[in-house]
């Protein structure tokens, strides 16, 4: 082995090891209770987006609110489809957040990292967070979509009447 390759393969180790550290960093904070940053943006007109971003506060989200004329043009910069739509856009980490998506379903898409763009509870179905009707809750699936616009259901949540 020459002195390059010993070189290279030593870079490669400690790159590594700085991956896991780094990782590992970041697991360590969302677990230890520190509150995770996530940017939403919203119309003015909306009144049940005003009570997800109670629904984030209350599970330790650090919410920077943008209300904004404009939603649209936020959905079509972060790739949001029609299919996937609703009435919010949220930016938390690497991911976008459509909709009335749990906190703890935000939780499971930063500690499980998946290859998305995001995740997003299309529409506006009763009983999600945000969206509560007295006992009413819809069936609704929590949906990851890439950037291709490839959707796959990410979580699943039973109705009740």
């Amino acid at each position: 082995m020459t002195q390059e390759d010993a070189t290279m393969k030593l870079l490669k180790v400690f790159l590594a090891i700085g991956l896991l550290v780094v990782n590992g960093v970041k697991a360590d904070n969302m677990e230890a209770g520190k509150p995770v940053d996530i940017v939403v943006y919203r119309s003015p007109t909306c009144n049940c987006c005003g009570k997800w971003l109670e629904h984030l506060k209350k599970n330790n989200f650090n919410v920077k609110d943008i209300v904004t004329n404009d939603v649209e043009a936020i959905k079509h910069k972060y790739g949001v489809s029609e299919a996937m739509a609703s009435c919010h856009t949220a930016i938390v980490g690497d991911y976008v957040v459509e909709g009335h998506v749990s906190a703890t379903d935000i939780m499971t898409l930063l500690k499980t990292r998946p290859n998305v763009a995001g995740i997003a509870v299309p529409g506006m179905p009763s009983g999600t967070p945000g969206m509560e009707m007295g006992g009413r809750k819809d069936p609704y699936n929590v949906m990851s979509f890439d950037k291709e616009n490839h959707y796959e259901i990410f979580h699943s949540y039973e109705g009740s009447q």
